[in-house]
């Protein structure tokens, strides 16, 4: 935006987006986002500050930078003499502005990079100030929250300067260890040192609408390499689609995400988030024993094997993401495996259960044919699996909660998807989920079919819905192979015992969860309410259960599937 004067003395200024000629006070009501074209114009830290955190809030770190010249760094001018210009035309002591406040009432250290100062670049002083803020949030165990606006490291402070990198990283890493969320909010714009260091390493990356984050500026990419770049490269929306960031995040949306992650942080710290609840627990809570697995626990009648897959897999099904919208609130989506994919077919993020912060992750699949092919039917390619992990480890960090809903037909079977490391990918959350320190409470609600399934099914209880199926291969797979006619699915669906009464015997499940009758997408609502209910009966329990306990009994349950539940006896070969 560039400032002209009125006629009047009053003051307004032109759209570097569209052109249009604002009046300054309408734009700065606008939270100084174009109302024409939505560009969103850069911040300065004090302006940053005063959006983002509650009136009065914020109360500066009282540390003061030290003057700093390591190397004795001279070009056209000395460099001290370049900081003095900088502190004259910012007011600020350097690229940086360190505090605590509250946001939402939610309490949280922050630091808010100024791009006005030196472009925002990192040197001794400012990675020592934030350095110095993420102490502060773990004396303190609060939030931290890092706003970026920088093109990298200082070059006037030569190695020290990308020694900060390092710096500031360590001390995000002892927030990690304990358990202490991170957030960083990228702004444009926000390269190279800080970029490949804080910026992303952070729990939650978010990116203002706008944004541009990368580590080698265009122009070098394109000096380097003699390419022409991709459409929308760096930007914020070709980062949430290349699975690098968490949300893309409007202005005037920013202090609302913060404010519901910033509160599922606090609530996940409570020991003691149950006992506060009063309820008893009922017979489906409990641990289950082994009489239970033998099926001594009446389960009804599943009706025909095959008819119940067609049902499972009836385009009109409730999905994750409708689940999502009636069974749990305050959904906050988080994106991507950070490694360079968003695999749509698995969604996951924060949301609340009957007041209490989970984390949910599930299969998406979709009811048109649009929305099947977008999401790959359900099918998680290796980013799928990938971002799962992460959020499963974020929760544990965070001590929340694990909700998984499972629905697919199996992993993406293609080529793309095992030259990335799909079974390793299933293998590593297989491997998570069986440490993870905290509940874990999954849920088949259509197919679960094969590995795919199982990658977010290792968990403390493991429900079906009525009319759900849970197989090692489908049915018309199982057919191909075994079968010299490959009609013969409804057959193999019999002989898989895949249905939710015959999981619940051989004590694959735990238990059964009711759907309205005939089936779930007769009557999503109520089959939404008794989701709700099911699972609220099988996580309280689990709340107040110590996180090594929970490792034990998780691998216990797991144990009872080996050689002695088959029944191979000891020493036979």
């Amino acid at each position: 935006m560039t400032a002209t004067a009125g006629r009047e003395g009053q003051l307004w200024s032109r759209c570097a987006g569209c052109a249009s000629l604002l009046y300054r006070k309408r734009l700065r009501r606008n939270l100084d986002v174009c109302p024409e074209c939505g560009e969103h114009s850069r911040l300065d830290a004090p302006e940053r500050v005063a959006q983002l955190v509650d009136p009065g809030s914020f109360t500066p770190l009282p540390e003061r930078p030290a003057e700093v010249d390591p190397i004795g760094f001279v070009d056209v001018l000395p460099y001290p003499h370049r900081l003095s210009a900088a502190r004259a035309g910012t007011g600020l002591d350097e690229a940086v502005v360190c505090g605590t406040a509250t946001i939402g009432r939610q309490p949280c250290a922050l630091a808010v990079m100024d791009f006005r100062f030196l472009g925002g670049s990192l040197g001794c002083a400012v990675g020592e100030l934030i350095t110095r803020t993420a102490e502060r949030a773990l004396a303190d165990r609060i939030p931290l929250l890092l706003v970026t606006a920088s093109g990298g490291a200082r070059m006037q402070e030569g190695a020290l300067s990308l020694m900060q990198m390092a710096t500031v990283s360590q001390a995000i890493a002892e927030l990690r260890e304990a358990g202490v969320l991170t957030v960083s909010v990228l702004t444009d714009p926000t390269y190279g040192g800080v970029a490949a260091s804080f910026a992303t390493n952070t729990d939650v990356v978010l990116a203002e609408s706008g944004a541009r984050m990368g580590f080698a500026g265009p122009r070098v990419i394109r000096q380097v390499t003699g390419r022409d770049l991709p459409e929308g490269f760096q930007t914020a929306e070709f980062l949430l689609h290349h699975g690098q960031v968490d949300m893309v995040v409007p202005r005037h949306a920013l202090r609302g995400r913060l404010v519901a992650l910033l509160a599922a942080a606090r609530s996940g710290r409570r020991p003691a988030l149950a006992a506060a609840v009063p309820r008893q627990e009922s017979p489906s809570a409990r641990p289950v024993s082994d009489a239970t697995a033998a099926g001594s626990r009446p389960v009804p009648d599943g009706g025909d094997a095959w008819e119940t897959v067609r049902l499972a897999r009836h385009p009109g099904r409730p999905t994750t993401l409708d689940y999502l919208d009636t069974t749990f609130d305050g959904f906050v989506e988080l994106h991507g495996d950070r490694l360079g994919g968003d695999c749509p077919a698995v969604v996951g993020g924060l949301a609340r259960l009957d007041g209490r912060h989970v984390m949910v992750v599930g299969h998406q699949k979709g009811h048109t044919t649009g929305e099947l092919v977008t999401r790959n039917f359900g099918m998680a390619s290796p980013a799928g699996h990938r971002k799962a992990l992460r959020l499963f480890r974020l929760a544990a960090r965070l001590g929340l909660p694990v909700v998984t809903l499972v629905d697919t037909p199996g992993a993406d079977p293609g080529v793309d998807a095992e030259m990335q490391g799909q079974a390793a990918a299933i293998a590593e959350n297989i491997l998570c989920l069986s440490v993870l320190p905290t509940p874990v409470v999954a849920v088949i609600t259509g197919e679960g079919g094969s590995g795919g399934a199982l990658a977010l099914a290792v968990a403390d209880r493991v429900l079906m819905l009525q009319h759900a199926v849970y197989s090692v291969i489908s049915p018309e797979g199982c057919a191909a192979i075994l079968w010299p006619d490959r009609g013969a699915a409804p057959q193999a669906a019999r002989a898989l015992r895949l249905t939710a009464p015959d999981l619940c015997r051989l004590g694959v499940a735990d238990d059964l969860v009711p759907e309205p009758a005939p089936a779930a997408h007769h009557d999503p609502e109520g089959a939404a309410r008794m989701l709700r209910d099911a699972v609220l009966a099988n996580l309280l329990p689990l709340l107040d259960v110590p996180p090594a306990t929970l490792v034990r009994r998780r691998r216990q349950r797991f144990r009872r599937f080996g050689a002695a539940r088959t029944g191979l006896r000891a020493g036979a070969r």
